[in-house]
């Protein structure tokens, strides 16, 4: 039946979130303060920033942007950093991505401490996820499966399927669906017959960037389809459109419930951000006790 799906609204699942996370920070009682390193400012790296900012405003944290040059060598960087895990008035941080030439992102991730990445990017963190001890998880990673959770779909025992191996999005998310004790297969790249799997799916994920890449023939009936993907196309007119990896069209009439894009992870992504960062918070403030 065409567009039996229920649209999966991350909108306003995100707004919800953020209405939580207001009232926490008020109860907290302590400034919850985010600093966000910027290195080699961009008009699209100031844009994304100034919104994380009013973001963290709106729910009451306190948001501070370092700005680094260009042209900073990673010694400086990890100088910075070390001095914000040092400051005992911040209580997350976060790092923009991606870095100039020449830095290694994923050497400086892992000099954020553990408690005060927002993010979930520390290798250490990814670790917690897999014995199940999880501290703080990938955004992305944790936007998905409140999303899956909003549609009151059993994730225990069901036949899950991540379509995308990177390490902040897709494989985050297959370990936070195996500890959720779904049955999960990771696809990537070297997946010889991708459909073979995705029809199999009750839960489908699909994190991968590469516009249609899953239409109606590659979905199971009454599947619950989370498309991570966000591409900028261009249509025929010339004009730009953003959408994701999954022919939203075709595959709503086809699927139990599915993510919109924009307006499904993009804003619980955002959501997460602030949860993770209020969580960090909350964290310190045991720890000092």
């Amino acid at each position: 039946m065409a567009g039996a799906a229920v649209i999966i609204d991350g909108s306003a699942l995100a707004e919800s979130l953020k209405q939580d996370v207001r009232k926490r920070v008020a109860a907290l009682g302590r400034p919850v303060h985010l600093a966000a390193v910027l290195v080699g400012a961009t008009p699209a790296g100031e844009m994304y920033a100034q919104r994380q900012a009013d973001a963290c405003r709106n729910v009451g944290i306190d948001y501070e942007l370092r700005k680094l040059p260009a042209d900073v060598t990673q010694e400086q960087l990890k100088q910075e950093i070390h001095r914000l895990n040092a400051d005992p008035s911040v209580t997350g941080i976060m790092m923009h991505l991606p870095l100039p030439q020449g830095l290694d992102a994923t050497r400086m991730q892992h000099e954020i401490d553990v408690i005060k990445d927002v993010e979930g990017v520390n290798p250490a963190n990814i670790g917690y996820v897999v014995y199940g001890h999880t501290i703080i998880a990938p955004c992305t990673a944790l936007s998905v499966i409140e999303l899956i959770k909003s549609t009151q779909r059993e994730i225990r025992g069901a036949e899950a399927v991540v379509v995308g191996a990177s390490e902040i999005a897709g494989k985050p998310i297959a370990l936070l669906l195996a500890e959720q004790m779904a049955t999960v297969t990771l696809c990537h790249v070297a997946t010889r017959d991708l459909k073979l799997h995705t029809r199999r799916a009750e839960i489908l994920v699909v994190a991968v960037g590469k516009p249609g890449l899953i239409d109606a023939d590659s979905v199971r009936d009454g599947a619950v389809v989370v498309d991570v993907g966000i591409n900028r196309i261009t249509l025929a007119d010339g004009s730009k459109k953003t959408v994701g990896d999954v022919d939203f069209d075709s595959v709503k009439a086809k699927a139990s419930h599915i993510t919109p894009v924009p307006g499904g992870v993009g804003p619980m992504t955002v959501a997460m951000l602030l949860r993770n960062t209020l969580r960090s918070a909350e964290l310190l403030a045991a720890h000092q006790r």
